[in-house]
């Protein structure tokens, strides 16, 4: 049983958390804020994505919904995370919250979910709203000092070096490694403030906290609302400058850089190629430099319009992975990290957002983000992941620099501060 209503006002979706469990999907001050769990769904292995639109369209199909705002986010919804690999340990979830507060457009809703046999509560939605957003105030900010993972930075120089030889002997075209970083967290530490920092550090990108993936994504994978498609591809990075002067400059060697621009056009090859089944229309924007707080982007923007039939997660599906977070061609790149990387990438690179009942949905690739893991001793481990391309003329040093760069939104919002 779904009912979703309007709210008059809220605060922002940021300030209404989950002190123990943030369950939060936001981009420009929109989004939905999702709390308590009625079902999970945990999915492993290859039909992972496939395994989820199924379950997704038997679950939507038995919902009764009354749904009074019908913006896009409204009604049913169920937040997800998904494994990058087929063989990764790490589970894919889609987790059906048991209340959601959001806003779009303008509008601001309280959405109340429960299983059929459970009893309706005598509680108004206004007073359910108001409670859930009387949350206790952060009292302190989480802090981590990170080093290396199970891949140094010399070691990752070393695999980068072994791609571009493969790469050179025509086994792929391109490949993207990642390399990781780690550190260790306070038990029971509340994660809110830095979900916050991360909103307000780039309010241009999907600040997202599921099931402990913490993160905030330039790259959109695919956005559904009716039958309108949209997708953002990502690849080609240079450092801010210093200056404005320096800064032109980077962006202007970025966008006029050969090596660069092959990779990006390995990757948005790779999406129109995935999407054209799917969808009706489809049109690619030329490629355009995409500024962010910390990089430049080299980005293409992709839309089009939806085949009938087809949900946000059969575009996942068909989507996963990119060339922007595996490589060219496919198999061969794929063959080429699990080799490479000495490390599970866990939810890092794959897809992470929301679906709606009506196959609506936003999912970005799980890029600049943190996996927090309890342990079995009770503590708290966190592990972020960073990557870049690989192609024919790269270099091990700048490789490693551009994956520096790409840390930054997690280990600068965590570093102490003395």
């Amino acid at each position: 049983m779904v009912q979703t209503v309007p709210l008059a006002s809220a605060p922002p979706l940021t300030e209404v958390l989950d002190r123990d469990a943030p369950l939060v999907w936001r981009r420009r001050g929109a989004g939905i804020v999702g709390y308590g769990e009625v079902r999970r769904l945990t999915l492993h292995g290859p039909s992972r994505l496939a395994d989820a639109a199924r379950a997704w369209r038997t679950l939507s199909r038995s919902a009764v919904i009354t749904n009074t705002v019908g913006v896009t986010g409204t009604g049913l919804v169920a937040f997800g995370a998904f494994a990058f690999a087929d063989h990764s340990s790490a589970t894919s979830v889609l987790i059906v919250p048991r209340a959601i507060i959001g806003r779009r457009d303008g509008t601001t809703w309280l959405t109340l979910i429960r299983e059929s046999h459970e009893p309706e509560s005598t509680e108004s939605p206004e007073s359910i709203a108001a409670r859930l957003m009387s949350v206790d105030p952060i009292e302190s900010r989480p802090s981590v000092t990170f080093s290396a993972g199970a891949q140094s930075p010399d070691g990752y120089r070393q695999s980068v070096a072994t791609a571009i030889a493969r790469i050179r002997s025509g086994e792929a075209s391109k490949v993207v490694l990642a390399r990781d970083v780690q550190g260790g967290l306070t038990p029971g530490a509340d994660l809110r403030g830095l979900v916050i920092d991360l909103a307000q550090g780039y309010p241009d990108c999907w600040t997202f906290s599921i099931d402990g993936l913490i993160g905030a994504s330039p790259e959109t994978l695919v956005a559904v609302a009716a039958t309108t498609v949209n997708a953002r591809v990502l690849a080609g990075t240079a450092a801010r400058g210093k200056d404005p002067h320096g800064d032109l400059d980077a962006a202007t060697a970025l966008a006029t850089s050969t090596k660069d621009l092959d990779e990006h056009a390995f990757a948005v090859r790779s999406v129109v190629d995935s999407l054209t089944p799917l969808t009706a229309t489809l049109r690619a924007s030329d490629p355009y430099t995409l500024k962010l707080p910390n990089v430049w982007h080299i980005a293409t923007d992709i839309s089009g319009t939806l085949a009938e039939g087809t949900s946000s997660l059969d575009l996942v599906e068909a989507l996963h992975p990119t060339a922007a977070v595996a490589g060219t061609p496919t198999r061969e790149a794929l063959a080429l990290i699990r080799e490479l990387e000495p490390f599970d990438r866990g939810r890092y690179s794959g897809a992470v957002g929301w679906v709606g009942a009506n196959g609506d949905g936003e999912w970005a690739v799980a890029l600049r983000c943190m996996q927090v893991e309890t342990l079995p001793d009770g503590s708290q481990r966190v592990t972020a992941h960073a990557g870049a391309g690989v192609v024919i003329d790269s270099s091990p040093d700048s490789e490693l620099v551009e994956t520096t760069m790409k840390f930054r939104p997690i280990v600068d919002a965590l570093t102490p501060i003395d």
